[in-house]
């Protein structure tokens, strides 16, 4: 893995020692080399490791490509990985990624890429680990082969992931604060990804609240980017975490970027969309987290702003829930709800009322009594007119507050 280099001093000190006590360090080492070979989230590599064993597989790959891959199959077969049920489309698929691989696999340098992390005070994490997080466990084959941590606070259990739009509104940053803010005193971690916009908003006001938060990164634990948040990014390390799949020394890019978005998904309990344009990364989020049976909400914005365009569509879809108060996803986070929210906000079991408390709606009700009158009567109890009175109860009735009988209108 690395010109005959012991590696596994260097590998265990990454691993910590209660990593060590728990962890086979040769199979982590095999982990950091699978790495060093993949993209994030390459699906055939984790069919491989997830089945065989990281050292197993990487060896049976590298035999593959001085003697062919009959051996591979054989023992993918023997062990029944997903997919060997067809046979000749498992064998083009590894045919397909050995070809892709093949230009790393004698590069794979595991001492190189240990020392870079050693250098930023970056922890290794792998399956089995007690700092991995197993809700990633959940993406299947997709999974992370390895993490890598800088963090000074292990985070809580529930964790609420806030995303959104780079180029965010004042009214887009208020409502990511308020729910940040909402998910800081239910206890819950933030997640995000660290970029600007709606994600750093969502970092900043975690860290002043004083609650973990973990920052995906879409490169190296080294590569701290944008380069404009990057005392942010320590901030985060320090309170919370950093995480990061590829290796160090790894630049961002369009594709990574992408791949990283399923991590912050798997990562939260539940996700809610702040803004989004129409082709929105965050988007690419919400899908993660709806393919995994996570909840999904989107705040509402104004029907012309572009920057909404993508939660609306979120919502007309069936995709996301609407977040009518700052508590609501984070209620979806820890389980409960209340009867009424944050500030005497209404709960889901009390009639809605109008926005504006239409004064209309005000009228009519204080005219009702206890028995059913007709529209003639509350006109004239009311002062308003025959029209009038018909237009407030018809919205009254929407609002669940009054309900039409035989003998006239009544409250309901």
């Amino acid at each position: 893995m690395s010109g005959g280099v012991d590696v596994l001093p260097t590998v265990r000190a990454l691993l910590g020692p209660d990593g060590c006590a728990v962890v086979d360090p040769v199979e982590a080492a095999a982990r950091m080399a699978w790495s060093t070979v993949v993209e994030p989230g390459d699906a055939v590599a984790g069919v491989l490791v997830q089945g065989l064993g990281a050292e197993r597989s990487l060896a049976l790959v590298h035999a593959a490509g001085d003697d062919g891959t009959r051996m591979l199959l054989e023992s993918c077969g023997d062990a029944g990985l997903p997919g060997t049920e067809s046979p000749r489309a498992f064998a083009r698929a590894l045919d397909e990624a050995l070809r892709r691989w093949s230009p790393r696999l004698d590069r794979s340098d595991v001492q190189g890429v240990a020392a870079a992390a050693r250098a930023v005070g970056a922890r290794l994490l792998v399956p089995g680990h007690p700092g991995w997080p197993v809700s990633v466990d959940d993406l299947g084959p997709h999974a992370p082969v390895v993490l890598w941590a800088r963090s000074g606070r292990r985070a809580t259990a529930a964790a609420l992931a806030v995303v959104g739009s780079r180029a965010n509104t004042v009214a887009g940053a208020e409502a990511a604060a308020e729910i940040t803010s909402a998910a800081a005193d239910a206890g819950c971690t933030v997640v995000s990804g660290g970029a600007y916009g709606i994600d750093a908003t969502a970092h900043r006001v975690a860290v002043a609240a004083g609650v973990p938060t973990v920052a995906v990164l879409a490169g190296g634990i080294d590569q701290l980017y944008p380069v404009g948040n990057t005392d942010l990014l320590r901030d985060v390390a320090r309170q919370g975490a950093l995480l990061a799949e590829s290796p160090p020394g790894t630049r961002p890019s369009r594709w990574r970027f992408l791949a990283r978005n399923r991590l912050i998904a798997a990562l939260g309990a539940a996700t809610v969309v702040v803004e989004a344009g129409a082709r929105s990364g965050a988007l690419n989020t919400a899908h993660h987290a709806g393919q995994l049976g996570r909840p999904v909400f989107a705040v509402p914005g104004a029907f012309s702003s572009a920057a909404s365009v993508g939660c609306h569509r979120l919502v007309a879809e069936g995709r996301a829930q609407i977040v009518v108060r700052p508590g609501d996803p984070v209620d979806a986070v820890v389980g409960h709800g209340s009867a009424a929210g944050v500030g005497g906000e209404p709960g889901v079991g009390e009639p809605l009322r109008s926005g504006r408390e239409d004064p209309g709606v005000l009228r009519v009700l204080d005219a009702l009594g206890r028995r059913a009158s007709g529209e003639q009567e509350l006109a004239v109890r009311s002062g308003m007119s025959l029209g009038e009175v018909a237009d407030a109860l018809a919205l009254a009735e929407l609002q669940g507050l009054v309900a039409q009988t035989v003998g006239g209108w009544a409250r309901a």
